[in-house]
């Protein structure tokens, strides 16, 4: 039930993000923001899809259940939804799962954008962590920490970095 119940609410929170950042899109589009890094946002979704898919094969296929020490892994993962929330709304009308610039437009420098250039990939990667570990499930842990890392470390951030660069130097 604890499952299905966590698995339910990360999915429909997915859901609603994917709807936000659909109309933040179409706004930012709107004002002459520019794409960049569209070869690989369908490995980005099929990583995550494939998150979901992997996890509920291996808690179900080889009848894992909530961890003796489930408490630690699941406070983690509440302290991660707020550090999403903070995240998601310190970016406002910018925040996207694409990879989408507007020139012209400030850096944000605010919430935890303060720290960390990417809090957000930070907050997915400890999920890919604590999700698995709230159910034993350590071969998801594994291998969809290193593909998240691998694809983030390789392909993602270096195209964000290209992306602020251009609008950058679309300022100037």
């Amino acid at each position: 039930m604890l499952f299905w119940t966590l698995i339910g609410i990360v999915i429909a929170q997915r859901g609603i993000e994917l709807v936000v950042a659909k109309s933040n899109e179409r706004w930012m589009l709107s004002k002459g923001a520019k794409e960049f890094g569209q070869t690989h946002y369908k490995w980005i979704v099929l990583m995550h899809a494939g998150f979901f898919a992997f996890l509920a094969v291996e808690v179900l296929l080889f009848g894992k259940t909530a961890a003796p020490f489930w408490a630690v892994p699941f406070t983690l993962f509440l302290m991660a939804q707020a550090g999403r929330l903070w995240a998601l709304s310190s970016l406002g009308r910018f925040w996207n799962t694409k990879v989408i610039v507007l020139p012209g437009a400030e850096l944000v420098k605010r919430g935890p954008y303060r720290f960390l250039s990417h809090p957000n990939y930070v907050i997915v990667a400890l999920e890919f962590l604590v999700i698995p570990l709230i159910f034993q499930a350590y071969a998801t842990l594994v291998i969809f920490t290193l593909l998240n890392a691998l694809i983030l470390l390789k392909i993602r951030i270096p195209e964000e970095e290209k992306a602020l660069g251009w609008a950058i130097n679309q300022k100037t």
